[in-house]
């Protein structure tokens, strides 16, 4: 994995605090985002940790363009950020993220947010769960296509697209729909393949974007107290 960080000692720190966990190896670091994106390049690594707010090129590009490049598209991004802003948070998901975390998440929901994300799930802070579930509908981007977005997926797909958007893993949709795991797990890699998702992160964020799940705040489920991580397809 990479680590991009403009602050030379948080950037040393989530090295070392990363490189120690078993399984994880850190084979670079950037100190701002135009050294992020051609170390990504250069290396491929499974997943880039990046500060939203990277010299040069910022988290959000930084983002955009890995997902872009053909070269490095399969490099999964996880985004950092001291301070928790909607605009950072949904336009760092829009750009490809694949996870969100604030600085002051503890050691261990760091280390299991770049885990999921090498995997291929997605990892978001509970508050930003919480914003995603609450926030997000009313936060539409001009440049998405609409609900017709949605025309091809079946209605069962679309089904699961919604309890997707709530959180739930696979084993959970399966319960709540009375079918096998493996059933489960086919409707979702046929919604994302349908909508050329990258990850769960992206099938959420398009759930409320679209209008298939309208906030609820009444009704609405209450957050996880640790990182969230949305099981992969």
């Amino acid at each position: 994995m990479v680590v991009a960080h403009g602050d030379s000692l948080a950037r040393i720190g989530l090295e070392a605090l990363l490189a120690d966990a078993p399984g994880i190896t850190v084979v670079g670091c950037a100190a701002d985002g135009e050294a992020a994106v051609a170390l990504a390049g250069e290396v491929r690594p499974d997943v880039v940790v990046v500060d939203v707010a990277l010299p040069g090129l910022d988290g959000v590009e930084v983002t955009r363009r890995i997902v872009a490049d053909p070269a490095t598209a399969a490099v999964r991004v996880l985004v950092l950020s001291a301070l928790e802003h909607d605009d950072e948070v949904f336009a760092a998901l829009r750009a490809g993220a694949s996870g969100f975390l604030l600085g002051d998440t503890e050691r261990t929901d760091l280390v299991d947010g770049v885990r999921a994300v090498a995997a291929g799930e997605a990892a978001l802070s509970p508050s930003v769960v919480r914003r995603l579930m609450l926030e997000l509908a009313s936060q539409p981007d001009p440049g998405l296509p609409g609900p017709e977005q949605l025309d091809e997926l079946t209605a069962r797909e679309r089904e699961v697209m919604a309890l997707v958007a709530t959180g739930l893993s696979n084993d959970q949709i399966a319960q709540q729909l009375v079918v096998s795991p493996a059933t489960a797990k086919t409707h979702v890699s046929r919604a994302l393949m349908k909508l050329r998702a990258r990850d769960r992160a992206q099938l959420v964020v398009l759930a409320y974007e679209t209008g298939l799940v309208a906030p609820k705040h009444h009704t609405h489920p209450q957050p996880p107290t640790t990182t969230a991580t949305f099981a992969a397809a």
